[in-house]
C-alpha cells in the first residue's frame, strides 16, 4: 500500500520537532498541518491538540517526527525521535528528515504495535498551506469516470486545512510553552483594520436593514394592491428592477451569517454588482447633466416623434393603395387605413401636448440614474414602450382581427367536413348539419376568405414594426440581466487570485531517485471563466420565453400576441 504524506512547503526549513496533523485512514493519507519544535512537554502538547480538536472539530493528532539535520546535529536525535512514537502512539509513525543541503529527503513509516513492523512506500506531496486554506474546491460539473470520487478525496484534504484556521492563528513569536511552524500572515496591521471595519459595519447594516424594512413594508401595503397601482407595478420594468434591487439590499444588510461558501460568494457578488451598477449610473448622470445634454435630448425628441409619425402615415397611405401591385379589398382597406390614421393623429396631438413638460420629465428621470445604470436602462425601456404605444395598439388590432378570421375559417372548414369542436372533451367530433347551416357557413367562409389577404397584409406590416420595438427592448433587458446576473466578484477573484476558486489539482514531479520517496508538488487548477459564471450566476427578475422557432412561427401564423419577456408569476399569452 502506498502512503501519501501532504507536507506544507512553509515547514521545509522548520526546526526539528514533531508533526501534527490529521490521518485519513480511508485514503491512507496524512495531512501535516504544523511542526512543534523542541523543547516541549508531551502532556502540554496533548492538551493543546485537545483544545484545537474541540474548536475545529478536526481529529488532530501527532503523526510523526521531523528532523532537520542542518540545524540539529546531536547524535542521539534519531533515536529520540523514534522513541516519541511510544509516547504519542500513532500508527503508522511517520519519520521525515532533511539531509543537510541535499535536495532529497528521507521519509519512512513504522508500525511498532503491529505483529511485524514494516515500512511502506511513501509519496511526499508538498502543498501551499495558504492557498489550500483560502481556496474552495468545487465539485466537477460532470461526475463521469470516477471524477466525483477523486473530488471527494481532495475535498477531505482541503476541508482539513480550511477548518484548521484556528491552529494557524498562533503567532510564532508568542512566548508560550509550545512553538509551532506553519503558515502565518504577515499583515497583522491590515487584519486590525479589517476587524475595525467589521465592527463599524454592524450599526450601518442595522440602520440599512431598518430602512429597508420600512420600504418593503410600504411596498407590501394594501394600497399598492389596488388595480391601477398593481397593474403598473407588474408591467413597468422600472418597478420590477427596483423590487429586485430591494431584495439584493435585504440580502446584503441581513444580520444572518453566511453558512456556506456559496452563500458568502453570493453576498459578495451582489455587493460588487450593486457598487458597479451605482458607479456606472453616477457616471451616466454626470454625463447627462454636463453641457445641457438633457435639453438637447428634449429638443430632438419631438422632431423624431413627428418624423416617425410621418413615416407611419406614408406607410398607411401606401397600404391603402395597391401595395406591391396587390389587389386589396378596397372597402376594408379604406376602413382600416382611416382607422389607423386617426390613431396616429391622436398620438401626434398627445406628443405636442406633452412637449412643454418633456425637458422637466427628462431632468427628473436623469436623477434616477443615481440608483444604478440598470434602473436608468429600465426607465429607457419604459419610455420606449410609452413612445411606441400606438405601434403596439396597431399590432394588437391587426393581430386580433387576423386571429378572428383564422379561427373563423378553421371552424367553417370543419363545418364543410361535417365535424365540430367539442368544448367539453377538447377534441373534434362528427356532427350532422342541415342545409341552411351549410349555406350560411359557405357564405361566411367565402367572405372571410376573400377578406383575409387585406387583413393579413396589415397584420404582417404591424407585426414587423412590433418586432422591431421588441428587439430594441429585448437588447436593453439583456444588458440589464447581464449586469444583474454577472458574478463580478467571482470573476475578479478568478482574475487576481485564481487559487481561491479551485476546480481540482495537478501534481508535478520534483525529484525521483531509487531508494528515496517520490516528491510531488500539488498545484491548484482554477475554475474556467465559463464555469465561474455558470456556478455563481445571480438570478434575475425576468424570464424569457423558452419558445422554439417552430412555436414562434405558429404563434405568428395564428395571430397570437407576442411579448419580449414575461415576469415571474405571469403566463405567456
Amino acid at each position: 500500500m502506498v502512503l501519501k504524506v501532504f507536507f506544507p512547503s512553509c515547514c521545509s526549513s522548520a526546526d526539528s520537532g514533531i508533526l501534527i496533523g490529521r490521518w485519513l485512514s480511508e485514503q491512507s493519507s496524512a495531512v501535516v498541518l504544523a511542526v512543534v519544535h523542541f523543547p516541549f512537554i508531551p502532556v502540554q502538547v496533548k492538551q493543546y491538540l485537545g483544545e484545537v480538536q474541540r474548536m475545529t472539530k478536526v481529529s488532530v493528532s501527532v503523526l510523526g517526527s521531523w528532523s532537520n539535520s542542518k540545524q540539529e546535529k546531536e547524535e542521539g536525535l534519531s533515536e529520540f525521535l523514534e522513541d516519541l512514537g511510544t509516547i504519542f502512539s500513532h500508527e503508522p509513525w511517520i519519520q521525515i528528515s532533511k539531509e543537510g543541503d541535499s535536495k532529497f529527503w528521507s521519509c519512512s513509516t513504522l508500525q511498532k504495535h503491529s505483529g511485524s513492523p514494516k515500512e511502506e512506500e511513501v509519496i511526499l506531496v508538498y502543498y501551499d498551506q495558504r492557498k489550500v486554506m483560502l481556496s474552495h474546491l468545487h465539485p466537477p460539473l460532470d461526475a463521469a469516470d470516477g471524477r466525483a470520487e477523486d473530488a471527494s478525496k481532495l475535498s477531505a484534504i482541503f476541508d482539513t486545512v480550511a477548518r484548521s484556521r484556528v491552529l494557524f492563528m498562533t503567532d510564532r513569536y508568542d512566548e508560550g510553552p509550545i512553538k509551532l511552524t506553519h503558515w502565518q500572515s504577515e499583515g497583522v496591521e491590515a487584519s486590525i483594520i479589517v476587524e475595525l471595519l467589521k465592527q463599524a459595519s454592524v450599526p450601518a447594516c442595522m440602520l440599512l436593514a431598518f430602512l429597508l424594512s420600512l420600504v418593503s413594508g410600504i411596498c407590501r401595503s394594501r394600497v399598492l394592491k389596488f388595480w391601477p397601482l398593481s397593474f403598473l407595478w407588474s408591467k413597468l420594468s422600472t418597478c420590477e428592477q427596483l423590487g429586485h434591487r430591494l431584495q439584493h439590499l435585504q440580502v446584503i444588510s441581513s444580520n444572518k451569517k453566511a453558512q456556506t461558501q456559496t452563500q458568502l460568494m453570493r453576498k459578495a457578488n451582489i455587493f460588487v454588482s450593486l457598487l458597479i451598477d451605482v458607479a456606472l449610473g453616477i457616471l451616466l448622470m454626470s454625463w447627462l447633466y454636463r453641457k445641457n445634454r438633457i435639453g438637447h435630448l428634449a429638443d430632438t425628441l419631438i422632431p423624431v416623434a413627428d418624423h416617425v409619425a410621418e413615416k407611419l402615415q406614408d406607410l398607411l397611405q401606401w397600404l391603402m393603395g395597391a401595395p406591391a401591385g396587390l389587389k386589396m379589398n378596397r372597402a376594408l382597406d379604406q376602413v382600416l387605413g382611416r382607422f389607423f390614421l386617426y390613431h396616429i393623429h391622436l398620438w401626434i396631438s398627445y406628443i405636442h401636448l406633452m412637449s412643454p413638460f418633456i425637458e422637466m420629465i427628462l431632468w427628473y428621470v436623469g436623477l434616477s440614474a443615481c440608483l444604478g445604470l440598470t434602473v436608468a436602462l429600465c426607465i429607457l425601456s419604459d419610455i420606449i414602450a410609452l413612445l411606441t404605444f400606438h405601434i403596439y395598439c396597431f399590432y394588437v388590432y391587426g393581430a386580433r382581427l387576423y386571429c378572428l378570421k383564422i379561427y373563423g375559417l378553421s371552424s367553417l372548414w370543419r363545418l364543410f367536413r361535417g365535424k365540430k369542436w367539442n368544448v367539453l372533451r377538447q377534441r373534434v367530433d362528427s356532427c350532422s348539419y342541415d342545409l341552411d347551416q351549410l349555406f350560411i357557413g359557405t357564405l361566411l367562409f367565402t367572405i372571410l376568405l376573400f377578406l383575409l389577404p387585406t387583413t393579413a397584409l396589415y397584420y404582417l406590416v404591424f407585426t414587423l414594426l412590433r418586432l422591431l420595438v421588441v428587439i430594441v427592448q429585448g437588447l436593453i433587458h439583456l444588458l440589464v440581466d447581464l449586469i444583474d446576473s454577472l458574478p463580478l466578484y467571482s470573476l475578479i477573484l478568478r482574475l487576481c487570485r485564481s487559487y481561491r476558486l479551485a476546480a481540482g489539482v495537478k501534481f508535478r514531479v520534483l525529484e525521483q531517485q531509487d531508494g528515496k520517496p517520490l516528491r510531488l508538488l500539488m498545484q491548484i487548477n482554477p475554475l474556467s471563466y465559463g464555469a465561474v459564471v455558470q456556478t455563481y450566476r445571480l438570478p434575475t427578475y425576468s424570464c424569457y420565453p423558452k419558445d422554439s422557432w417552430a412555436s414562434l412561427c405558429k404563434k405568428l401564423f395564428l395571430g397570437e400576441l407576442i411579448y419580449p419577456w414575461k415576469h415571474k408569476g405571469e403566463k405567456q399569452d
